[in-house]
């Protein structure tokens, strides 16, 4: 190699390095480093020899100071206290500082001989404790200094025509302790936190951060009015839903606004930070135990890996691609034939600033030739498929679109996943598949019947799988955005049964089971999350109204309807010829079915029978048809 060409590169190299790291920061750090470190070494001099230097027989503090100072800024620069904002001292920036100094000490004892055989004096092991015990204390003032001096510089840009609001915060944990912190050393927000409630009576009585700690039982007005409080946050995960429920009531009725801080999940994802509350919602009133995933196995499935979801653009499809883009996959592939919701899901996944590379493709999960030229060019190696008509009374008056884009269109993308070598195909399904009463429902069985065929197909590699859960929180397809509406009208709200109940969870709730899912597939298999206990949906209604600050049937009125077409009064777990077995996840629920698999062949002409006849036959002449693929399905006729 041409040495002319060595020397330059390495110029270059050199030339890069040092405009990189040898700033005029960098520069200032390093004088500031090494006048600590110039003055602790001293200063325990001064303390080991009785302030008496002169008795130490040829000492030099140089020679000292040119053996310990490179030493120590070598590990101080490996702790990362050169790259670190300064004015952000926390507990992991302390624990930097104690292990690089800790090592400093350590080889500096260690080296002693040597450093004394190449004519360098010999550090007495009285200074070496001494230095190390004022570096830690100097080194820690350092940094906490100019904490404190940027959280006043905060302080003094408060706006002095805003009144600081008083706050109580719920929750003695690291959540609450977390956020006291934050609004303590952010004065800017004009959020001052004032007093601790917590139901454990270890920490009742006692202080955190300088407040006090109470029981947060029986009638708050009292604790409102010693502590002026003009607000309250909850910040604990550890409160029931009906709890939060009692303490919204109690504290609306003496004028005091609530808020929440974000989930685990909110914090953990990056959709929001601990400083970020918002208004309670009725996700918080239901309640639900935070559910457990194996992380690591999730994101070993997903990483570098090319991942496809379809109807990314939906409720249940956009939570799939905002969990997956946390897991670090090669490429995240859009698909979805409404290219304004696929749009909004682009945008928000490059907000979230992921650093995962998205490729947006708008077309029909019906049209095979679309599907066949995605999957071939991008290749994945999993498939979640989302896409599908789900709303039930609309699909009951056309359930040839019900069978085309739920059944047909599951076909076509089990096929197209098949023929390519995916290795998993996950089916988003629902409920209501189970002994169905409405075309939607069936149309998902119907679906499911689909994957479980194509696992048979001969030849095939890729590994099927089926989930059903019920009702999600917030969905486009929920009956919660009604209820806000028609609450935000001044009412009525409109429940269609008294006694009619559901299964609820909420989306990042499902989506992270579904993953679950995934990882546990093998093959042919169909899971049903656990979703808790089913709740009245009257009862729904009367909790978002309250949650509202209004009361049921006085301010605002309660209806009843009746059942819409294809509803039925309760959600059913397993059909009648399957049976719940448990797998190694408690949330996770599989079946074993008493009836053989369904014939590819037969679900192939099934499948072409649809394609052939749904935009001709009539509404009931599809509805027997559909019975006759799914005898369990109860079809509802109309004229």
């Amino acid at each position: 190699m041409n040495p002319i060409k060595i020397v330059k590169n390495f110029s270059t190299y050199a030339a890069g390095f040092v405009a990189r790291y040898f700033t005029l920061r960098t520069f200032s750090l390093v004088m500031i480093y090494s006048t600590i470190t110039a003055m602790s070494l001293f200063v325990a001099y001064l303390l080991r020899f009785d302030f008496d230097l002169s008795s130490i027989e040829g000492f030099s503090p140089f020679r000292v100071l040119w053996v310990v100072l490179p030493i120590k800024l070598l590990m101080l620069a490996l702790f990362g206290q050169f790259k670190g904002l300064l004015s952000f001292f926390h507990m992991p920036d302390l624990l930097n500082i104690f292990w690089a100094l800790t090592i400093s000490e350590l080889i500096i004892l260690g080296t002693g001989s040597t450093m004394l055989h190449f004519g360098f004096i010999m550090i007495p092991r009285g200074v070496l404790v001494s230095d190390y015990m004022i570096s830690v204390i100097l080194f820690s003032m350092f940094r906490l200094s100019i904490r404190v001096y940027r959280e006043r510089m905060l302080k003094d840009n408060i706006n002095p025509m805003r009144r600081t609001k008083r706050v109580m915060i719920f929750g003695a944990g690291d959540i609450g302790t977390s956020l006291a912190n934050d609004l303590m050393a952010r004065k800017s927000l004009g959020i001052e936190p004032v007093v601790f409630l917590d139901d454990d009576p270890q920490k009742c009585g006692k202080q955190i951060l300088g407040l006090e700690v109470l029981k947060a039982s029986g009638s708050l007005e009292h604790i409102v009015q010693e502590y002026r409080v003009d607000r309250a946050i909850i910040a604990t995960s550890r409160i029931s839903g009906s709890r939060i429920g009692g303490v919204m009531s109690q504290l609306k009725k003496i004028g005091i606004e609530t808020s929440i801080v974000p989930s685990y999940y909110d914090l953990a994802s990056g959709h929001a930070k601990i400083s970020n509350m918002r208004e309670i919602d009725i996700e918080d009133i239901l309640g639900r135990d935070p559910v457990h995933l194996d992380s690591k196995l999730i994101g070993e499935m997903i990483k570098n890996k090319v991942v496809m979801v379809t109807g990314a653009g939906g409720s249940i499809g956009s939570e799939l691609c905002r969990q997956i883009a946390s897991k670090s996959p090669e490429l995240l592939v859009l698909v979805d034939h409404c290219e304004v919701q696929m749009f909004q899901i682009e945008q928000k996944l490059i907000s979230m600033e992921f650093g995962v590379r998205i490729k947006c493709c708008v077309g029909s999960v019906t049209d095979e030739k679309r599907m066949e030229r995605i999957v071939r060019k991008f290749k994945p190696s999993i498939i979640f498929h989302a896409a599908a008509h789900k709303h039930v009374p609309m699909m009951e008056s056309q359930p040839g679109e019900a069978l085309k884009n739920n059944s047909l269109g599951t076909w076509i993308m089990a096929g197209v996943a098949s023929r390519n070598g995916v290795e998993k195909f996950l089916l988003i399904s629902t409920d209501k598949a189970i002994n169905p009463t409405n075309v939607m429902g069936a149309s998902k069985r119907l679906a499911e019947k689909a994957i479980l065929a194509m696992q048979n197909r001969p030849g095939n590699k890729t590994s099927f799988v089926a989930v059903r859960f019920g009702n999600v929180l917030g969905s486009s397809g929920s009956v919660i955005p009604t209820f806000k509406r028609q609450i935000a009208e001044g009412g009525p709200v409109t429940v269609t049964h008294t006694e009619v109940t559901r299964y609820f969870m909420t989306i990042p709730e499902a989506v992270g089971l579904v993953l679950q899912c995934a990882v546990q597939a093998v093959g042919g298999e169909i899971f049903v999350l656990n979703m808790g206990e089913p709740v009245k949906v009257i009862n729904l209604a009367r909790q978002m109204i309250k949650l509202s600050g209004f009361e049921p049937d006085v301010d605002i009125q309660i209806k009843i309807i009746g059942l819409r077409p294809g509803e039925k009064l309760y959600e059913e777990l397993q059909h009648t010829d399957e049976h719940l077995v448990k797998t190694g996840h408690p949330r996770i629920f599989g079946f074993i079915s008493d009836t053989p698999p369904p014939d590819y062949e037969k679900m192939n002409t099934i499948a072409e029978e649809i394609a052939a006849t749904s935009d001709f036959k009539s509404i009931n002449d599809l509805k027997n048809y559909i019975l006759k693929l799914v005898p369990e399905y109860r079809p509802q006729f109309y004229d």
